[in-house]
């Protein structure tokens, strides 16, 4: 998302930082963020020529530095899986998005391997691709802050964005903690209970997407992205997480 070398007339973004109000401060630190995007339906291409458009599980660490694991969505092409750091893709995966089909997204901090395991699997097919990226950045800190949520959008034509690729249902939106200290793979995840708005604010007009269907599913939040028109200021969304 928030890029300086990128030209802001032309990137635009609208979605959610994941929250969870009922945090106590107890718990371990966050490791890892994770959902569920299943593909729904096919909208059509209608992206400008040289523009591409995400589907975001993204995380920030202290630094504010983005690590994100992406569907993007181009004027060429159906639509890639890509790991990110830093706003630079550093790998594409090799599962694609097909219609019908559920992918879960992970992403997990390795500050002992001085990485950032990225991991993708289809949940119908079974298949797994994993990417570790060793972070040569020092100093990295490898403690999360924030998590977002939603779409972003480059637009290299006009400053507008555009109608998304696809239809899909976002859910097991959750962040994840060290379950056992003596076993650094041992991930165990928790929900959130709040989505708190979030976009470019250079953008005044109506975004071409909405946000809908707003529900918990096992305790995780869930929510639909779909053909439609929303504006800055969505109201903020409160979760029972054990409803």
């Amino acid at each position: 998302m928030h890029y300086g070398q990128i030209e802001p007339r032309l990137h635009f973004w609208s979605g959610y930082y994941c929250l969870n109000e009922k945090d106590t401060g107890k718990v371990s630190p966050f490791v890892a963020i994770s959902d569920v995007i299943k593909i729904v339906s096919d909208l059509g291409n209608k992206i400008p020529d040289k523009s591409w458009m995400l589907y975001l599980l993204e995380l920030f660490n202290k630094q504010n530095i983005p690590v994100e694991l992406n569907l993007i969505c181009s004027f060429n092409d159906d639509g890639k899986f890509h790991a990110i750091f830093a706003g630079i893709n550093r790998y594409e995966f090799k599962l694609k998005p097909v219609i019908g089909h559920s992918y879960l997204r992970q992403i997990i901090m390795k500050p002992a391997k001085h990485g950032i395991e990225y991991r993708l699997t289809d949940e119908i097919s079974g298949q797994t691709d994993t990417f570790f990226f060793d972070v040569d950045a020092d100093p990295f800190d490898f403690s999360m802050s924030k998590h977002f949520t939603g779409l972003e959008w480059h637009n290299r034509i006009e400053s507008v964005p555009y109608q998304i690729r696809y239809e899909v249902e976002i859910s097991h939106l959750a962040y994840g903690t060290q379950d056992n200290l003596f076993d650094l793979q041992s991930v165990v995840y928790f929900p959130y209970d709040q989505l708190l708005p979030n976009d470019d604010g250079n953008f005044t007009g109506e975004y071409p997407a909405s946000f809908h269907d707003f529900g918990t599913r096992n305790g995780f939040i869930t929510y639909k992205i779909g053909s439609g028109k929303h504006t800055v200021g969505i109201a903020n969304k409160f979760f029972d997480p054990y409803m």
